[in-house]
């Protein structure tokens, strides 16, 4: 069984990879297109090997196939403004959350969720925030994460040609 690591910049096509997992499942398909993962590889490249990363992720590797990871957390640290609860205005951001599909109900996602909400407590960071599908809810609840009453809304942006 591989253990749970930190990522480095050499896992970043696994880490593609497994974001690509996560978002068939999400989809109900294959992603389409590949400029998400040229980017979202430049950016994990840049953002793995930084000193002070606001960026991280904790994944397991296949100890019997070197270099093919099993599961993955990523997250990031948000920057917003202090209030009575959260005085220093850091907040975590979990995502991409994702165990590949031949390795699933083995502990894995629990263990990287485990080492990167370790990793936040270590920086002082107090909230943590991640949106939940119904299947992930189970494990994100025995984690201690709760329901919020604040529904969380979007709006996209279209971009303006000049």
């Amino acid at each position: 069984m591989g253990e749970v690591r930190r990522a480095t910049p050499t896992d970043t096509a696994e880490l593609v990879r497994l974001r690509g997992v996560l978002l068939s499942a999400i989809a109900g398909g294959e992603p389409i297109g590949d400029e998400w993962r040229r980017t979202t590889t430049e950016t994990l490249r840049s953002r793995l090997s930084e000193t002070d990363p606001t960026l991280v992720a904790f994944v397991v590797e296949l100890s019997e196939r070197p270099g093919v990871l099993a599961a993955c957390a990523v997250g990031t640290v948000e920057y917003r403004l202090g209030g009575p609860s959260n005085p220093g205005g850091e907040v975590g951001y979990v995502f991409n959350v994702a165990t590949d599909p031949d390795h699933r109900r083995r502990g894995y996602s629990r263990r990287c969720m485990t080492a990167l909400l370790d990793w936040y407590r270590d920086r002082g960071i107090r909230t943590v925030d991640l949106r939940a599908s119904e299947a992930a809810e189970p494990l994100y609840r025995s984690l201690g994460f709760v329901r919020t009453p604040d529904p969380a809304m979007r709006l996209r942006l279209s971009t303006v040609d000049a």
